[in-house]
């Protein structure tokens, strides 16, 4: 994912240079950081990264340049997760709580709530994470518009042909295992095409509607969306289920999946890994929050502790 509901985090993921790491842990002055940015721009340092510019010169050790680089990374992690608090901040905001919160329409479900799919899960950690819970959805405006949308979208009649075609789809898993039926509706929901929001809607950030989704493509979270509201129709409990915004520390990039926590555990449905995958398996996803139209959990690094402790630590 290069745009969407993230964008917000391009900057807090960009700080934290290691030059400024450098001076802030008093291994380096502004004026030595300063005359080597000046050369590596100049091209006189032949390419060579920063850090190796610095080593090159004996201004820093190369050990100094493993630790820093390290403190970086848990700086950039600990900007990520205080840009997620700071987003969700709402002062003065009433507390949004499910119960103000529209379901996905009635008339599109192919099966009743079940929650026989709830018998023998273990809703386990995520990514090795903690997590910490909370009911009040305030800040959350587009996941709430989305399914405001949602339901105007589906009392359009010029969308039954697509919302049709969306449950004939969707009937061939009806009453399958609940791991069967997620692989299912994974596979079904990634053959739509990918487009990023500012070619498809004119702007960054755009939630949309799983009847916008399936007639002009999306991005990653509204994959993720569209994977959330096929298997509640089929009758899928929403504690079950969670849009989880990751980063991609392959591509140092935050992006968004749909989690389906099922007997054999939690499983990833994502548009960048067509088949569904366990969430034990994957290794370059660090979750940041998750949600669904009940609550949403804000995630922590257990080995390091929280954000705020790693970056006081840093400093």
């Amino acid at each position: 994912m290069r745009f969407g509901v993230f964008s917000g985090f391009r900057h807090f993921l960009s700080s934290h240079r290691i030059g400024e790491v450098l001076v802030r842990r008093g291994l380096l002055t502004p004026q030595q950081l300063k005359e080597a940015l000046l050369q590596q721009k100049r091209g006189l340092a032949s390419g060579k990264a920063l850090g190796e510019i610095l080593v090159s010169q004996g201004l820093i050790s190369r050990w100094d340049l493993k630790t820093t680089l390290a403190v970086q990374s848990s700086l950039r992690v600990a900007a990520a997760t205080m840009a997620v608090m700071a987003s969700l901040s709402s002062f003065g905001a009433k507390p949004s709580h499910a119960g103000s919160m529209k379901d996905i329409p009635s008339s599109i479900t192919l099966a009743s709530v079940s929650l026989n799919y709830a018998d023998g899960v273990v809703q386990t950690a995520l990514f090795g994470t903690g997590e910490k819970r909370s009911g009040d959805l305030s800040a959350f405006t587009k996941w709430r518009d989305m399914f405001d949308r949602f339901q105007r979208d589906v009392a359009n009649g010029s969308n039954q042909g697509v919302i049709q075609n969306w449950r004939n789809g969707l009937a061939q898993f009806r009453g399958q295992s609940l791991v069967d039926m997620a692989n299912g509706v994974n596979d079904l929901m990634n053959k739509v095409h990918y487009i990023g929001d500012n070619r498809n809607w004119g702007r960054s950030d755009y939630w949309e509607t799983p009847v916008e989704f399936m007639t002009r493509g999306g991005d990653c979270e509204d994959f993720a969306i569209a994977k959330y509201a096929s298997l509640r129709a089929l009758g899928v409990p929403e504690s079950l289920l969670r849009v989880a915004i990751v980063k991609d520390l392959e591509k140092g990039i935050p992006h968004a999946i749909l989690i389906v926590y099922t007997e054999q555990g939690p499983m990833v449905l994502d548009n960048q890994i067509k088949r569904m995958t366990r969430a034990s398996a994957i290794s370059h996803y660090k979750p940041i929050f998750s949600i669904n139209r009940s609550a949403w959990w804000v995630h922590t690094d257990q080995s390091a502790g929280s954000a705020t402790q790693i970056a006081s630590a840093s400093r």
